[in-house]
């Protein structure tokens, strides 16, 4: 081996250390670079157009949500109009329908049907009526003069002028043509109409209107009975059916 000598090494010289101030903080800090990062070229565009996409998507987010409450109202409130409409047409289907089997019921109880028979010296006057019917003699001519019968559905209500019954039965003992004039007057003012019936095959004056001598307002069948007038006459114009089905059935002896 070479004895060449170690080549020495010199120590690396230290720093001298820096003046301190009191507390340990160096008088002369060494000042630190901060990064500042540098947006790239563009981005301002994009968040402007993301900006503007998001106030469009808000503004037809509240559109359509003001277009389905407003959508909605009109269904429920025409679903409201459709179930009233429904429930009205089933209430009147309902009534209607009550109403109809409450007449056949009543019509039903009408039957069998009751024959009403006048006197034999007054021709025999006859009829038939519903059973259901009362009937009230108020005078049954055994001494001569007027014959005067009453009928009602129920119970008859005290005779009077203006007081309403289904039926009146009257034979007066009197001509026919004096007792029509009582009509024609009423006729001639305008208070009654006058039609020609047959009535048991002949022809009798049916007066409707504002009858004679009262304040009724009903139907009257005018004829000839041998040398009387026999008058049938309804009070009110509810009981029409029942008594021009009762007309129908008038039977007499001439």
């Amino acid at each position: 081996m070479d004895n060449q000598p170690y080549q020495s090494f010199q120590q690396p010289q230290q720093m001298p250390p820096q003046p301190q101030m009191p507390g340990g903080q160096p008088m002369n800090p060494v000042p630190t670079t901060r990064l500042v990062p540098v947006e790239p070229k563009g981005a301002g565009n994009k968040n402007l157009i993301w900006m503007i996409l998001t106030i469009i998507a808000g503004l037809v987010a509240v559109t359509f949500i003001a277009l389905f409450i407003w959508m909605f109202s009109k269904w429920d409130t025409a679903q409201k109009t459709v179930d009233s409409q429904v429930n009205l047409a089933v209430a009147n289907a309902v009534n209607e329908k009550t109403e109809e089997l409450e007449s056949q019921f009543i019509e039903r109880e009408k039957e069998p049907y009751q024959t009403f028979a006048g006197p034999a010296d007054y021709g025999e006057l006859s009829f038939e009526y519903p059973k259901t019917w009362s009937v009230y003699e108020a005078k049954d001519a055994t001494t001569g003069g007027d014959y005067e019968a009453y009928l009602n559905p129920g119970k008859v209500y005290p005779v009077g002028t203006n007081t309403i019954n289904a039926l009146r039965v009257i034979i007066k003992d009197q001509s026919y043509e004096s007792f029509v004039s009582n009509y024609e007057n009423n006729v001639k003012n305008g208070k009654l109409a006058v039609n020609v019936r047959l009535i048991n095959g002949e022809n009798a004056n049916l007066y409707s209107g504002e009858l004679p001598s009262s304040k009724l307002t009903g139907i009257a069948a005018v004829f000839k009975i041998r040398d009387k007038v026999a008058i049938l006459q309804t009070d009110a114009m509810i009981f029409e059916e029942d008594y021009q089905k009762i007309l129908d059935s008038v039977r007499y002896n001439q």
